[in-house]
């Protein structure tokens, strides 16, 4: 996570307009159900005059079929803010002791999705 994250682009001068979000839990929203752990970079999009319009999310999501050990995991969602004063190696640390990783870990994907939506 960190690899995607160090990456810093043009954005407007506000503690949320460069944002990572980790998530994962098991979900129905566009099929049958399946545990999906996403990774998404979200940007903020300014108008004209320089306030707030919208943001981008960018997600990379890894699916996986339904299993009685993921589904144990339940939700979690974690947000880190390129200025907002925290570290970025220091979050990426808190996550990797999440038991999603050994939950997934020798499992194979049932599917990837990337997109990119305006929220």
């Amino acid at each position: 996570m960190t690899h995607i994250g160090r990456r810093r682009f043009r954005v407007p001068d506000a503690p949320d307009a460069d944002g990572l979000l980790f998530q994962y839990g098991t979900y129905a929203f566009d099929g049958p159900p399946t545990f999906t752990l996403d990774l998404t970079r979200q940007f903020e999009v300014t108008d004209g005059a320089g306030g707030h319009d919208h943001y981008v999310q960018v997600h990379c999501e890894l699916r996986y079929d339904p299993a009685p050990a993921l589904a144990a995991l339940g939700s979690f969602d974690s947000w880190f803010f390129h200025g907002a004063g925290s570290d970025l190696d220091e979050w990426a640390r808190g996550l990797t002791g999440r038991a999603a990783w050994s939950a997934i870990r020798g499992r194979k994907a049932a599917g990837i999705r990337v997109y990119q939506e305006r929220v």
